[in-house]
């Protein structure tokens, strides 16, 4: 294999050449760089990890050329030192590399995907993962954001197979020194970091159309799947003319590859012009894909082509700034998904998928700021997470709201002009922001991104004739309670206030820049209801005097509060219960006002609190008590939905009905319960194939009240499915299997060959989650297979994401220390803060179930049995 060229932003150019030999673990390369020696010197210092360089040479322009005579490996910081005997003078020269590189299994740098041919052979692509600092694993290389370059790319391939990299296809030729071969030359890149360099080599098909703007767009699946690419591919044509007409800036490059990889860590990755993507992330097949895979495609689909922009075009300075990528195209794929799928009500579910998510993780004391500083690439990969991503798009959101589209979308443009082919710090995005709007951008947003955490603003009422007096208060919010540190953290939050007489409109919008803030709102009637945070858009959570809650909650039960307000004040709710500023019962009373709730995302969110509820009272003897509460508060609204699909639904009613009927079934509805179990005898039998979107309720139901059998009939239903999708879907179910030595076999299943490697935490995670027993089976089932699992995710994301599925769910201060010395014992330092995270979850939840207990149960024992909730 060969890759050939690049030429670096300041002139330097670097000239590589990469040979692959060999069809196994190992890759033998050479690597020429073209580049300039600014002071003379006789070392050279390059990134380098899991490399053994065999000869290293440098060559003047003109001159002889000398031999490295020494190769220091910096393991620790992933560096290697060129020593050469004598100076390198300033000048231009070539240095040229061989080296030996391992084409590993580990999903990062270049590594190999294995998959099955539709005859049933297992084969492997050779695929490339660079994010975060993984380029150095493929190739020696200034492995670092802003060392940017132009990269001429050749690759050497078996002529039966396809190869990809960033640019289109520019020649291909037979391989002159063996017939089997082809030579395949890529154009020039554009100037761009090593991190969103790609390659791939496999086998694969593809669909193809042109954007409006002129831009070929492919898909590639695996063979014989084309068909599954088309939703995709319609996304895609959509959305690059959406970004060039929302930036005012084109799209840079010929084409853009949007593929599918076997194996697969992230969800996807946004290589400039050849993005890659786990299969479930962009197939869609129109007859086995539920609702919530084609919304899920569309936002990842939506998320990648942002970067293509933001993030490729324009780069962050260093990894510091990393959220300006995460965060920003995680708020822009919504914005583009509800241009594409206005009926998605995406901003809606925004609220419950990520502002809310960042919200949960940022009130505790193990939180991070948005901007954080990064030495070591370990570092690099912990901040992945939900503070980076759902926190930096939910404070860009409330940027958006808080410039307007017309001005943030002209700072838009000024920032990609000015930056374009460079790198860019958060400051220079808050400038061109400033420059349009004429707002104080970077006063406000300081307080956003320097300093971690967020408001919550306590807000109590007055009238005074015919005006509303309100007195605003903000503190931190804290997950462990009223916020009692010593120095005052203070935010600029823009505020914005609604009342009775216009929901969906402001009365009132204000900054607020200090501790304390009295307001008057003219003309407000005794009787009528007051609301902060219209749209639920700033980040902050909300805490009413009494009163005020009070003449809220009718606006509940009549919906005539906007179902973003409705979820939005439930949140808070239950928030402020979990860090005991209010009782628990409390919101246990105000999620019985949404007997009448229609909305999918507010239904969502209350069933995930309760969720979150159901596995806290887990640790207690009367954890069926809630599986009643939730059987009342669900059983209204499962009888108004039923079954099958009514003529003029549509996707939120998918979605609805999935939800409540998987809520019911785990929780013992015996309607439910009884249907379930009756379509999936018809569906295994071949009788009537349930859809899609029934799927997993049914598999989650009929497993939770199952047994050997029931188990046995799933895996085998996961053995026979064609699709990655469906696999993953009974991946994620298995757990809800109760009893003990079920359990096991899922356990052991998720470490089999019939799971892919990504795809194992799910099945941990499910387990974990599934049960009290599944909880402690799957903890002990981790530390007793930690080397295997470490081994496998060490130094990504995936790692952390396996220990906060698996000991998340824990609520007492013993199990707190017992992971706490596990990991002291077993370090892995990308997860350090992801530990530290959980450590303190337990503890809260520990606390939580010692101050309210008692009371829920009283409660509990109190209710009427339903008709009382009509």
């Amino acid at each position: 294999m060969w890759i050939a060229g690049a030429v670096g932003s300041d002139g330097n150019a670097y000239r590589r050449e990469l040979k692959v030999v060999g069809e196994h673990h190992f890759f033998l390369m050479l690597i020429k760089f073209l580049f300039q020696v600014k002071q003379a010197t006789n070392q050279i210092v390059m990134n380098c990890a899991d490399i053994d360089i065999i000869t290293a040479s440098y060559a003047p322009e003109g001159d002889e050329e000398v031999h490295a005579t020494g190769f220091n490996y910096q393991n620790e910081d992933e560096k290697v030192t060129l020593s050469f005997p004598s100076t390198l003078q300033k000048g231009t020269g070539t240095l040229k590399i061989d080296f030996v590189g391992e084409l590993n299994d580990k999903m990062k740098g270049f590594y190999r995907s294995k998959y099955t041919t539709p005859t049933g052979d297992t084969r492997y692509a050779a695929v490339t993962q660079f994010e975060a600092t993984d380029a150095r694993r493929a190739f020696p290389c200034w492995d670092e954001p802003a060392i940017k370059a132009t990269f001429d790319i050749s690759l050497v391939v078996p002529k039966d197979r396809v190869a990809l990299s960033n640019m289109n296809v520019v020649d291909r030729k037979p391989y002159p020194d063996d017939e089997n071969l082809v030579e395949v030359k890529f154009a020039r890149t554009p100037v761009m970091s090593t991190y969103l360099v790609a390659f791939v080599v496999g086998e694969y098909d593809f669909v193809e159309a042109r954007s409006l703007d002129g831009v070929l767009v492919r898909v590639y699946t695996p063979v014989g799947k084309a068909e599954q690419g088309k939703f995709a591919l319609e996304v895609a044509a959509k959305t690059l003319p959406f970004y060039k007409d929302y930036f005012n800036v084109p799209y840079p490059l010929p084409k853009i590859d949007l593929i599918a990889i076997a194996d697969f860590a992230a969800g996807a990755m946004e290589n400039w012009g050849l993005v890659t993507y786990r299969e479930t992330a962009l197939l869609i097949d129109p007859k086995n894909s539920c609702s919530s895979s084609r919304q899920w495609v569309a936002l990842v689909v939506g998320h990648e082509l942002a970067h293509q922009w933001f993030g490729n075009l324009v780069t962050m300075e260093w990894w510091t700034h990393l959220w300006l990528n995460e965060g920003f195209a995680s708020w822009i794929e919504y914005l583009c998904v509800d241009h594409c799928f206005p009926e998605y009500d995406i901003w809606t579910q925004f609220v419950s998928a990520d502002y809310t998510r960042a919200q949960e993780l940022d009130a505790l004391d193990n939180s991070h700021p948005i901007e954080v500083s990064v030495g070591h690439p370990s570092e690099v990969d912990e901040i992945f997470d939900a503070i980076s991503y759902s926190k930096g798009a939910s404070v860009i959101r409330m940027l958006h709201d808080y410039i307007g589209d017309e001005d943030f979308r002209k700072g838009m443009n000024l920032y990609l002009t000015k930056f374009q082919q460079k790198n860019a710090a958060t400051e220079d995005l808050w400038e061109s922001l400033e420059k349009a709007s004429g707002k104080p951008i970077a006063a406000v947003m300081n307080t956003w991104t320097k300093q971690m955490g967020f408001p919550l603003i306590y807000v109590e009422a007055e009238q005074q004739e015919d005006d509303r007096v309100l007195k605003l208060v903000q503190k931190k919010f804290c997950a462990s309670g009223p916020y009692t540190g010593e120095d005052f953290p203070m935010w600029m939050v823009p505020i914005s206030i609604c009342t009775s007489d216009d929901p969906t409109c402001a009365k009132m919008q204000v900054l607020m820049d200090k501790p304390e803030l009295t307001l008057v709102l003219k003309d407000i009637k005794p009787d009528q209801w007051v609301k902060l945070n219209l749209g639920t858009v700033g980040f902050y959570r909300t805490q009413y005097s009494p009163d005020m809650l009070e003449s809220l909650i009718p606006a509940i039960k009549d919906l005539s509060l906007p179902p973003v307000d409705r979820l939005g004040l439930q949140n808070d709710l239950f928030s402020l219960a979990r860090a005991g500023i209010i009782s628990t019962v409390e919101v246990l009373k105000v999620m019985e006002a949404f007997v009448n709730e229609p909305n999918y995302t507010v239904w969502s969110d209350l069933s995930c609190n309760l969720g979150i509820l159901s596995t806290l009272l887990s640790h207690t003897d009367f954890y069926e008590e809630i599986q009643v509460f939730v059987k009342d508060v669900f059983s209204p609204i499962g009888e108004r939905l039923g079954w099958d699909p009514k003529p003029g639904e549509g996707h939120l009613d998918a979605l609805l009905r999935g939800l409540v009927l998987g809520k019911l079934g785990k929780a013992g509805h015996k309607a439910t319960l009884e249907e379930a179990r009756r379509r999936f005898k018809d569906h295994v039998e071949g009788k009537h194939v349930l859809s899609a979107d029934l799927r997993s309720p049914v598999y989650v139901t009929i497993l939770k009240h199952g047994d050997s059998t029931t188990l046995d009939t799933m895996l085998k239903l996961h053995k026979q499915a064609d699709m990655q999708e469906e696999k993953n879907r009974i991946e994620r179910v298995l757990g809800a299997i109760s009893q003990p030595e079920l359990i096991q076999k899922v356990l052991t299943f998720a470490l089999s060959e019939e799971v892919r490697p990504q795809d194992t935490v799910s099945v941990i995670g499910g387990v974990a989650g599934g049960s009290k027993q599944g909880r402690k089976a799957a903890w002990k089932f981790v530390r007793d297979n930690w080397e295997e699992l470490y081994n496998r995710y060490q130094g990504g994301f995936l790692i952390s994401r396996l220990i906060k599925l698996t000991v998340d769910g824990f609520a007492n201060d013993k199990m707190a220390a017992e992971v706490k010395a596990f990991f002291e014992s077993h370090p892995a330092p990308s997860a350090e803060r992801t530990v530290q995270q959980c450590c303190e979850n337990i503890l809260l939840n520990a606390a939580w179930l010692k101050r309210d207990a008692e009371n829920i149960h009283q409660y509990f024992l109190q209710r009427k049995a339903p008709p009382a909730m009509v």
